[in-house]
């Protein structure tokens, strides 16, 4: 599963032509989560509100580059890497 970004201890990944809605997983400190592109948990938790809250900050600045790496992704092709959250 690339790897699309990685800060603050938090790795992003996405999987290749996976299954709707558009998601993408997170990792932190051992624990993961599977969020869709508005920022909702769909399973699995990162067990803290910091790391969530950095997660679905990210989001809402990479909103963009992530639906398009979601296309990518559906498509086989390889994906781009995303500007961490600084």
């Amino acid at each position: 599963m690339p790897e699309l970004s990685r800060f603050f201890g938090i790795i992003i990944r996405m999987f290749f032509d996976d299954h709707n809605p558009p998601h993408f997983h997170a990792e932190y400190s051992g624990r993961k989560a599977v969020f869709d592109l508005r920022g909702n948990i769909l399973q699995g938790d990162l067990k803290s509100k910091v790391a969530i809250r950095l997660v679905r900050d990210w989001i809402d600045l990479r909103h963009t580059e992530l639906e398009f790496d979601w296309k990518l992704a559906k498509q086989g092709k390889p994906l781009k890497k995303i500007k961490p959250l600084e």
